[in-house]
């Protein structure tokens, strides 16, 4: 089945990747109306047949196989594969859903979107926070009782203790903060302040090469985004945005709202309490759903140009930081 009849179909997905992300993933497809877990491939061979039989799915022998068996791919595998798998996902006819950040660079990125727009397939980076009840419900109430202007965005998280065996910390693999918490963090930024014009970044490389702390002060179209992301610190995980009539406190973890503080100059305060349910990436996959059944290639709520102004925040802390993957060629 094409995407260009998916109307009122169920759709079938394909999980490329077995690890955490990919069993969440699995996990809220049970809350996704007209939607189900078809196929599951990965190189690891006994992770992908366990996640397949946990959910009534088949283990595919290999990706090509996937590809004929579902109408639509999420890719969760480390970021360095991203483009390949997508590449390929297109080339077959199958629209995707990347999981974040959707490539490691802005060069990488823009291939992928080149590639989906000339097959009229729709493409979208797993970012899931707009999506949330909570981040929309917030979205609509500064709409109607607006903090002003919004000329700050100050957003962070950092974690102590991640072993140094987690991929996060591969160099091979274009790990790091910055592509695996402060992409996050770009996101927020870019959706209330715009394109990112300068980056000023100040960090630290670990052992194996990638940041294991970075610190971001990032001028905006529209204001100035203070950033943190680390991966052996522990920092708080909430954000704050700033208006000429208030603030906006969305409460730890910001990535996954659940509440938010709102505190006007003349003394008001709202509460907003919004619970998510199924995990949480539901949300996005309803969405990206939706748009399958309508015929689009692109989301007007994550869209591409976001996706790469979010990826081209995290290429210049890099530059300044002097990190580079071994495999970039450019």
């Amino acid at each position: 089945m094409t995407q260009s009849n998916l109307t009122g179909a169920t759709i079938r997905w394909g999980i490329v990747g077995a690890g955490r992300i990919a069993k969440r993933f699995a996990d809220s497809l049970a809350h996704v109306e007209g939607a189900t877990l078809a196929a599951v491939w990965s190189r690891r061979e006994e992770p992908a047949r366990a996640l397949a039989e946990a959910f009534g799915a088949r283990a595919c022998a290999d990706f090509d196989a996937l590809l004929g068996q579902v109408d639509a791919v999420y890719i969760a595998t480390l970021q360095d594969s991203h483009p390949e798998y997508a590449l390929r996902a297109f080339a077959a006819g199958k629209p995707v859903l990347c999981e974040k950040p959707a490539a490691v660079n802005a060069r990488a990125l823009q291939q992928m979107i080149d590639a989906a727009r000339a097959a009229k397939l729709l493409f979208m980076e797993a970012m899931k926070p707009p999506f949330y009840p909570l981040y929309q419900r917030l979205r609509a109430h500064l709409q109607a009782d607006p903090i002003g202007e919004i000329g700050l965005v100050r957003a962070g998280c950092s974690m102590a203790g991640v072993p140094l065996d987690h991929p996060s910390f591969s160099l091979q693999a274009g790990g790091g903060a910055l592509l695996d918490i402060g992409i996050y963090e770009a996101f927020l930024a870019v959706d209330w302040l715009g394109e990112a014009l300068d980056v000023q970044t100040v960090g630290r490389l670990g052992e194996t090469g990638v940041d294991v702390f970075a610190s971001l002060n990032v001028r905006h179209e529209r204001g100035i985004a203070q950033l943190f992301c680390g991966l052996d610190l522990q920092g708080r995980g909430d954000a704050l945005l700033g208006g000429t009539r208030g603030t906006v406190t969305i409460h730890e973890s910001w990535w996954n709202p659940a509440r938010a503080t709102i505190a006007y100059t003349d003394g008001r305060k709202v509460e907003l309490d919004e619970p998510f349910t199924g995990g949480g990436l539901n949300y996005e996959t309803a969405h990206f759903c939706g748009l399958l059944r309508a015929g689009k290639i692109e989301s007007p709520v994550m869209t591409h140009a976001t996706s790469m102004r979010m990826i081209a925040i995290i290429d210049a802390a890099r530059r300044d930081l002097k990190l580079r993957f071994p495999f970039e060629t450019d």
